[in-house]
């Protein structure tokens, strides 16, 4: 990744405040959260060419060759409820699936909360944590990997050079990701957090495949849900509806796609 990219990234947005650009890591997430600890301000932006241990939702691991996909976290400290910052993954997936849409003209989609799909197969992953008082957003992107090079993965993991992207130039990639999180974060700070106001809400809902589909969900502490998904409410939550008509609010969980009957 060139070392000119940190100049373009804080030229092209003031919430970007500082660029780190390494070689290899554990996890960016986990860098990003040591900053904040230290007392890093808002807005700094951690990329890997690898990371030996990245993490998606429910512990697992995220893996990927060494330049073959984005993987970064960014440091925010957003100055609204903290009630509303449930849905600062929910907006890193809009900016994901907005960003590899227009540049790879891909047909990009959401699960909730924050798995994009491409063709139903799943191309990137957010994962969102809160450390001393800030938040830090991960996000890990398959751009050039082979399918040999894909973990196993429910729904199946595709890249972008696999659904035959127009660019899979990491730089510009990730510069057009950073404006979208930049646009939508801007926007969600001056409503103070209400989803619906700032428009965040319908963007995500307009992108998320996750609605009006069977799902199951299996949920933090164990169990598993199965019903329709109904809604994404305005906390970001998945409105679920059962057989008898009931619904339930769901603010985390594994969601897996059913075939209608």
């Amino acid at each position: 990744m060139p070392s000119a990219l940190r100049a373009e990234v804080l030229a092209a947005d003031r919430l970007w405040t500082e660029v780190t650009i390494v070689g290899e890591t554990g996890s960016t997430n986990a860098d990003a959260a040591a900053a904040a600890r230290r007392g890093v301000p808002a807005g700094l932006v951690v990329i890997a060419e690898y990371q030996r241990a990245g993490r998606g939702r429910a512990g697992r691991g995220w893996s990927s060759p060494p330049r073959a996909g984005l993987a970064l976290s960014v440091l925010l400290r957003p100055a609204v409820p903290a009630s509303h910052w449930g849905w600062l993954p929910l907006l890193a997936g809009v900016a994901l699936a907005e960003s590899t849409g227009r540049l790879g003209a891909v047909p990009a989609r959401l699960k909730w909360p924050n798995d994009l799909l491409i063709d139903g197969r799943k191309a990137a992953g957010v994962l969102a944590e809160v450390a001393a008082g800030a938040v830090v957003v991960g996000i890990g992107l398959n751009v050039t990997n082979q399918a040999d090079e894909l973990p196993p993965h429910t729904p199946p993991a595709t890249s972008l050079a696999l659904a035959g992207a127009d660019t899979l130039d990491r730089p510009e990639l990730l510069r057009g990701l950073l404006d979208r999180f930049a646009y939508w974060y801007h926007r969600w700070c001056r409503a103070g957090g209400d989803a619906e106001q700032c428009g965040l809400r319908p963007a995500y809902r307009q992108l998320c495949a996750t609605l009006s589909q069977p799902v199951r969900v299996q949920l933090p502490d164990g169990g598993e849900l199965t019903g329709h998904a109904a809604d994404i409410d305005p906390a970001g939550r998945l409105v679920l509806r059962d057989a008898a008509g009931a619904t339930q609010r769901l603010a985390a969980g594994d969601v897996t796609h059913l075939r209608p009957g």
